[in-house]
């Protein structure tokens, strides 16, 4: 039994019964990771003996006839923003080189509680800014399936570790579609959950009014199974919604007369033939398995991606105030006053793309201009929520459309041209903007052998219909597995 290829919920399922340790799951990955690890470079860092020693405790657990967690055994690995106790967390930033966080994300203890096995630290764009991983401060990622392309961002590392096989679930962050995005470039499922189902607490923030942390997975069934574990009400975070998150989960029905709604908006000039192709192919496949098809239009869509790029690096740019030299991690040296310090510091630590979102959010911030951009983006990110909540009470259950609008594009492509790049997140943009639930599967490969993903899109708070539609499509068009591509 190759326990690496195994799904979460299996691996769970054998180390309760017994079949097999939750030391020798360990084992797999880690062996997995040392072979493949030098050509894909998903993790900054493994934790070793740490997580050594968390899967003894879930062997001793069951050895003294406990009861064990829904993620018993399995190995997680984390996106560089979400905080572990005593381990490095630097976002892929420079400036947060040597910093050690002091407590555990939310997540991080529902995954503890759930007897899952922290594995490590992926690779990230630095500070979740881009759309490629290839703005992490320390080194690129590739893209398992084709080491010459990237594997998308700004969860890259996490999508690439899932895809090559380095664990069978991770966490990633999700403020403009970078869960959902390189879930699609890497042939994996990538979940967004509602805003709010999920706490920030723990979760180094970009934007926080956008941030959302969810999983990347091999299968549907394990996304649901990670949400089930990590989603839930936490007092330390006040956008954490008071909702039971079963009720989320719960999908209610069947595919049978399910309305699916086609945005035209998504469905445009510049989609890539072959991505527009295996969309379609996929609705026609929630159609066999009973579901409708509905045109629908979401006119305030063409305005998402500029509002959201004055909304995101305003929020950044407040945010990343507080890396200053004298708090967290890199303190540039021989500065004459504290504004040299910050000046200093900050020039050496943020990388060109953390720089030129800071600016862009100062500006839309300050005097003069505040009202002209940053208040005038919040109204039209209002008007775009309200396009969602009209189709969802009006005409549709979900909505299908491309993930992204290109397969996953080769390493440096884009590099010089952030304009470009940054049309990579298009699609998954409006979500974030609205607060809905959405979420990413593998719905075919290019003639290359590329992956290209289906993007499920449902009201706030409805993973359950998500994940059951998603589940029924994976059931009737199973993706192939990396290897067996390979």
């Amino acid at each position: 039994m190759r326990l690496h290829e195994l799904s979460a919920a299996r691996i769970a399922g054998g180390v309760r019964s017994g079949e097999f340790s939750a030391q020798e799951v360990l084992k797999a990955f880690l062996s997995r990771i040392e072979r493949d690890e030098p050509r894909v470079r998903a993790f900054l860092a493994l934790f070793g003996e740490q997580a050594l020693e968390a899967a003894r405790a879930v062997d001793a657990k069951r050895a003294a006839g406990d009861p064990l967690g829904a993620l018993a055994g399995v190995p997680v690995a984390l996106k560089d923003n979400i905080l572990v106790k005593g381990v490095e967390t630097t976002c892929a930033s420079k400036i947060l080189r040597g910093h050690r966080s002091a407590y555990d994300a939310h997540v991080v203890e529902r995954l503890r509680a759930a007897d899952a096995v922290p594995l490590g630290k992926t690779n990230m764009d630095e500070f979740a800014m881009g759309s490629s991983t290839e703005n992490s401060a320390f080194f690129k990622t590739a893209n398992p399936w084709d080491t010459g392309r990237v594997p998308g961002g700004s969860s890259g590392g996490s999508a690439a570790a899932v895809a090559a096989g380095f664990a069978p679930l991770a966490l990633g962050s999700d403020t403009g579609g970078s869960i959902r995005q390189p879930a699609a470039f890497c042939g994996v499922v990538g979940l967004k959950p509602t805003y709010g189902l999920v706490s920030r607490y723990g979760l180094v923030a970009f934007a926080s009014s956008l941030d959302q942390i969810g999983p990347l997975s091999r299968t549907v069934e394990d996304a649901a199974l990670a949400l089930s574990v990590i989603a839930g009400h936490d007092a330390r975070d006040t956008t954490s919604a008071t909702a039971a998150p079963e009720a989320a989960l719960k999908s209610g029905r069947g595919l049978s007369g399910l309305r699916v709604g086609l945005p035209k908006e998504y469905f445009v000039s510049g989609l890539d033939a072959e991505v527009e192709k295996s969309v379609r192919e996929a609705i026609a496949a929630l159609e066999r398995l009973g579901a409708r098809a509905v045109e629908i239009s979401l006119p305030h869509t063409r305005y998402a991606l500029s509002s959201y790029y004055i909304i995101a690096p305003s929020e950044a740019s407040s945010n990343l105030a507080r890396f200053d030299g004298v708090r967290y991690g890199l303190r540039a040296g021989e500065a004459a006053s504290l504004e040299q310090l910050y000046e200093r510091t900050r020039g050496q630590g943020f990388g060109p793309e953390v720089k030129r979102r800071i600016m862009l959010g100062t500006y839309a911030l300050s005097s003069g201009y505040y009202d002209a951009y940053y208040a005038k983006a919040q109204r039209v990110r209002t008007l775009i929520a309200r396009d969602f909540e009209r189709v969802f009470a009006e005409s549709v259950d979900l909505i299908a459309a491309p993930t992204t609008p290109t397969p996953p594009f080769r390493l440096g492509e884009k590099l010089d041209d952030p304009l470009s790049m940054y049309l990579s997140d298009v699609f998954t943009i409006p979500s974030n903007m609205a607060g809905n639930a959405s979420l990413s599967i593998p719905c075919g490969l290019t003639a290359g052998g590329l992956p290209i993903g289906l993007q499920l899109i449902g009201g706030r708070f409805k993973e359950g219909l998500l994940l059951g539609a998603a589940r029924a499509l994976e059931a009737e068009r199973p993706f192939p597995r990396l290897e067996a591509a390979a």
